[in-house]
């Protein structure tokens, strides 16, 4: 079977590196001249709009999918009018902007912050004295891993964020002190069957996810499969979704979903029984999900900027290292590695000694 990839990123990398033991072939579809999952392989160089590069995008594949959830609405369903597109164009749709994607939250009975729609300086500061302060301003749009929003503590910062955010929809939220943040990584195939990986505990700094640790037996897990479940039958989902949550007063409120693979869930490669990059292969294809148990305790640690040498990376027992063919450049994810573990105590020993290489390699 020939499957279609609609973006070449590491996540597509590595959609194909699981599915080409199943014996599945792969075409990307691009605009990027260095795309990293290029090389697994064909690469369809073209922008999502161009409407002769998705033709023949559709009739070289048996169906399709796709790793960058702001491909534009009109290509999938373009795409999705002439081949199976999984998930379907308006579970993509679904997580594209912030507002539609709360109000989706709330018809489904899932709590979420306080906000308000944003969409002049007079309505920002009404939405203010709404969610209080502090709050964070977001572009309801196209913002990941940390950008198009901006955190306002005080009454003084609003003109700056509205100077450098304002001139497009956006959306006030409430700041959340939170505990944890927590993930659940769902997958539901094509007859509709559900499973659900143990949650992931996620560090992020400046924006960015850096290190993401799957709690099994975490007293919150029932809850947030519950929420996950809901969000996957409403859309009648197919693959692989991502449901990131705050944790706050022991409870958790909904933070957004993303409808594909995800970056907390790269541990499951060698972590969990079945990957979620094999998992989403196995959803969309018709054949029956695998495993989602927990091998062994274990963490992803992401390589942001550049990653640390092999050298001294393989000197960590039970490291599995995934560069991504990325050149370096500053915040950008370059790479990630898994560490095992035996138990707890070996793994926080272990980490410590990954995370100084990180901070090493990160300067």
């Amino acid at each position: 079977m020939k499957i279609g990839i609609l973006g070449a990123g590491q996540l597509g990398r590595m959609l194909a590196l699981a599915g080409y033991p199943l014996d599945f072939d792969f075409v990307f579809l691009d605009p990027a001249t260095e795309a990293c999952a290029a090389p697994l392989g064909e690469h369809i160089h073209a922008g999502y709009d161009d409407e002769r590069a998705l033709s023949e995008f559709c009739v070289s594949v048996d169906l399709a999918t796709y790793e960058f959830e702001n491909v534009p609405a009109k290509t999938a369903e373009f795409v999705a009018s002439r081949i199976p597109l999984l998930p379907g164009p308006s579970a993509l749709t679904a997580g594209q902007d912030r507002l539609s994607e709360k109000q989706m939250f709330d018809r489904l009975g899932i709590p979420v912050p306080r906000y308000v729609p944003v969409a002049t300086r007079e309505a920002l500061e009404l939405a203010v004295k709404m969610t209080g302060l502090p709050a964070v301003l977001k572009t309801r749009r196209m913002g990941y891993d940390g950008k198009g929003q901006a955190v306002l503590r005080e009454a003084q910062d609003l003109d700056a964020a509205w100077a450098r955010l304002g001139g497009q929809p956006l959306i006030l939220e409430a700041f959340v002190p939170f505990e944890r943040e927590l993930s659940c990584l769902a997958v539901r195939s094509r007859s509709g069957e559900t499973a659900f990986y143990p949650v992931v505990e996620n560090v992020h700094r400046d924006g960015i996810l850096r290190t993401a640790t799957p709690r099994l037996s975490d007293p919150l897990q029932r809850e947030a499969e519950d929420y996950a479940g809901r969000v996957l039958a409403h859309l009648d989902y197919v693959g692989v979704l991502a449901f990131e949550f705050f944790v706050a007063g022991g409870r958790l409120l909904a933070n957004e979903i993303a409808p594909r693979v995800h970056n907390s869930g790269h541990w499951t490669i060698e972590g969990a029984v079945c990957s979620q990059f094999e998992n989403h292969l196995r959803a969309i294809t018709g054949l029956p999900l695998g495993s989602t148990a927990l091998r062994a305790p274990c963490v992803m640690v992401n390589f942001i900027g550049d990653a640390p040498k092999n050298t001294d990376l393989a000197a960590i027992p039970d490291l599995h290292i995934h560069h991504y063919g990325k050149t370096p450049k500053p915040q950008r994810k370059v790479g990630h590695a898994t560490l095992l573990a035996g138990g707890d105590d070996d793994l926080r020993t272990q980490l410590d000694r990954l995370q100084q290489l990180v901070r090493i390699s990160e300067g």
